[in-house]
This record gives structure tokens, C-alpha cells and sequence, in this order.
């Protein structure tokens, strides 16, 4: 474990900034979409028994519940404290040691840490309908519930993979005992669940809001997630794409004693929210501009909701600019290049399972509210970065606009 000391003179040497490693995540079902910016040979880095990577995880102090055969960090950002080297620390290290002096006073006094990640979603195939348990029926088991949202990146996103759409909840009119029946038959076939639900065709450059207790099936487009911090989820589609998911998917957050009780495993749902007959118009979240000037504009992408928000910043070439914010957060470049503070900032182009990169920093809260310099040192390109937080921005707006 880092000591205290260093893990301050990283921060100091980075001005209230550190630089992250890339932080990729297997997932042992589906397709890999290949948009990550990983290199072909590295999708299996990991071993055939895990699965091919979908997933890059941002800002994360939380493991990935991927099994018995994972990491005990797997998930989990690192510090890079030096390119020449490869020393490095956890986030988690770092927040557990600095605590307010990185996050701020009101994160650690409210959740004693670090609340949310993100993660780039990157799977050809679209995902099976599942809910993530609200805070409620999670900490039965022991955990945290998992309210999470979208955004669909267009720099990230030259092809759809195989499904445009994503399923949100179940049509205003299904009786709660359609879904009952099909969950109870889970092992005799398909249980065609989404028959029973709504698909949106995903509009790049927009968002969702997906609250704990909504079942969803996601696109296939890769997609940016700020979420809390959680990983939980009940399976209630059993066939996608031809892949089956066992029922121990279904029921693997459900205590012991419920695991066949069809009753507790419905309950899971928010049958409420999930039939909302305006649900566009609750969660939809298209973006809205936070600040902008003949040198750059920047977008609220992700807000309206108690736990998350996102920002996306575009510094047109050629410019420089001052962008203050009133909480610590994590970003990840998605176009171009130039200064990001004192580092020199990058959009990966092909990264190496392993390899440090250039894309990824941290924000201390008390240089978010001083504010960070960035340059675009291209003459024709954006330079583009997608900026996630906790529930304590100042500033995030807490009504959608009028659609």
C-alpha cells in the first residue's frame, strides 16, 4: 500500500490532478463490440474462461462482480504516479488516505468515500432485460442499489452492433401477472420478455436516466454510464442472440430462502416507474448547455437525478480555457489532444492491455473549484472530454427540459 505522503506528492506534482491507467473488465457473456480502443490481440487478455473485455471502468473504487475467478481489484482505478514507471496506487488508496482534501468534505461526511464510476458499455450484441435492485432490496443482500445513466458518445460509435434500440420497463398495460407466468417458466424456454416491454431507438449525442428498479435491455452502441457504486443486477431474460443465461442469474442477489419465491423476485421491480406511460419524457435526457463562448462548450449530459451527473466539455482548436466546478470528478478524452492542466492529454488511438495511457485523470475538489486549464494544441480538431461526478455538484440541473 502507498503511504500517505506519496500518494499526496502525486497529487502535488499533478496540481490536484492525477493521471489513471485504463481499467478494462471482462465480462463473461456476449460479444465483444471493439470500440474500446483496445488493441485485437488483448480482448482475451485475461483467458478464454473470462470472457472477452466490455467494458473499461472510470473512477472506480468497487470490484466487478465477476465470479469466483477474478481479481481481488478487478475493476478498481489505479494511479499512475510516474510514465517512467510502473508505480502506481488505488484510487481507493488515495481517497481512504487523503479523504476530503481529494473528494471534499460533504462526499466523505455523507458516504465516507468516492459514491459512483463510470464505465464505457461496449458489447455487439444487446444485453439481456435486467434490472439493478433499488437500495432496499440490495442491502438484504449486503450491498448498495444501483441507480445508473447513459450517454451515447458519437466519437465512439461508428457502427450499432447488432440491435439500434434499447427495451426501458414493460408496456403501461401488462398485467403484473404476464410477467409472473414468464419468469416462473425461466428454465422451460424463451421467455421472450421483451414482448412485454418498450424499445427506443437510441439518438447519438442524448441520454437516460435509469432509476434502481427499472428493467432494461441496452442497445448495442457503446455507451457512457455514471453509475453508483455497485454492481447488481437480476436476469430476467433467458435467451439473447442465442445465448442462454442460466436461472442463477435471475435470482444470484435474492437471499437464500427467496431464491424460489417468484413473489420476492418480482418485487425486485419498481412495477410503478417500470410502467410509467410518459417514460420518455421522465428519463429521457437530452443534453443541455452548461457554459459555452467562442472557445469552447460544455453540456450537462447526465442530471436530474439524487446520485450522478456528466458533463461533456468540446475546447475548440486552438483555444485555451479555464473550466471551474464545484465538486471533484473523474474524465475520460474521447477527441484530440493538448494540455489538461500540467499533463499533456491524449484520446487513445490503440492501447495495450497493461499499458499506461493518457486519457484518463482524476479532479481534486479543490482544484475542480480553482479550475483546470486546458489547451487544444490542434489546429483543425475538438478536443473532447467526458467529465463525470457524485450527487454534489452545485450547479446540475434537477428538472429535464421541456421535449
Amino acid at each position: 500500500m502507498a503511504k500517505k505522503e506519496r500518494i499526496r506528492e502525486v497529487l502535488e506534482q499533478g496540481e490536484g490532478i492525477f493521471r489513471l491507467n485504463p481499467t478494462f473488465v471482462p465480462r463473461r457473456f456476449g460479444k465483444a463490440g471493439k470500440r474500446l480502443k483496445l488493441h485485437p490481440d488483448d480482448y482475451y487478455a485475461l483467458g478464454l474462461e473470462r470472457g472477452s473485455i466490455k467494458e473499461r471502468w472510470f473512477s472506480s473504487t468497487i470490484t466487478a462482480n465477476n465470479g469466483p475467478l477474478a481479481a481481488g481489484d478487478e475493476g478498481m482505478s489505479y494511479v499512475a504516479a510516474d510514465y517512467g514507471t510502473e508505480e502506481k496506487f488505488s484510487l481507493k488508496e488515495a481517497v481512504e488516505a487523503l479523504g476530503e482534501e481529494l473528494i471534499g468534505k460533504e462526499l466523505m461526511e455523507k458516504y465516507g468515500g468516492w459514491p459512483m464510476y463510470s464505465k464505457f458499455f461496449d458489447f455487439e450484441n444487446p444485453l439481456f432485460h435486467h434490472v439493478h435492485l433499488t437500495f432496499e432490496d440490495a442491502a438484504r443482500v449486503g450491498k448498495l442499489g444501483k441507480p445508473e445513466c447513459y450517454y451515447f458518445p458519437k466519437q465512439l460509435n461508428n457502427y450499432s452492433g447488432e440491435c439500434n434500440a434499447t427495451y426501458f420497463g414493460f408496456d403501461p398495460d401488462t398485467d403484473p401477472e404476464e410477467v409472473k407466468e414468464r419468469l416462473r417458466r425461466y428454465n422451460e424456454g424463451d421467455t421472450r420478455i421483451t414482448e412485454l416491454s418498450r424499445a427506443y431507438r437510441v439518438e447519438l449525442g442524448t441520454g437516460w436516466y435509469t432509476p434502481a428498479g427499472v428493467i432494461h435491455a441496452p442497445a448495442s452502441y457503446l455507451t457512457y454510464e455514471p453509475q453508483w457504486n455497485s454492481d447488481v443486477n437480476s436476469v430476467e431474460e433467458n435467451v439473447v442472440s442465442g445465448e442462454i443465461y442460466p436461472r442463477d442469474m435471475l435470482v444470484e442477489e435474492c437471499p437464500e430462502s427467496e431464491k424460489n419465491n417468484i413473489e420476492y423476485i418480482f418485487g425486485l421491480l419498481d412495477w410503478e416507474k417500470n410502467t410509467d406511460p410518459h417514460y420518455k419524457k421522465t428519463y429521457f435526457r437530452p443534453p443541455v448547455v452548461a457554459g459555452e463562448s467562442d472557445a469552447y462548450c460544455e453540456k450537462w449530459i447526465t442530471y436530474a437525478n439524487d446520485y450522478v451527473a456528466a458533463k461533456e466539455l468540446t475546447v475548440y482548436p486552438g483555444r485555451t480555457v479555464t473550466i471551474r466546478d464545484g465538486a471533484a470528478y473523474g474524465c475520460i478524452f474521447v477527441q484530440g489532444h493538448g494540455k489538461f492542466g500540467v499533463f499533456d492529454a491524449e484520446t487513445a488511438t490503440l492501447l495495450r492491455f497493461g499499458q499506461q495511457s493518457a486519457d484518463e485523470y482524476f479532479v481534486s475538489e479543490d482544484r475542480a473549484k480553482k479550475g483546470v486549464v486546458l489547451r487544444n494544441e490542434s489546429r483543425v480538431e475538438p478536443l473532447v472530454l467526458l467529465k463525470h461526478f457524485g450527487p454534489n455538484h452545485p450547479d446540475v440541473p434537477r428538472e429535464v427540459p421541456e421535449q
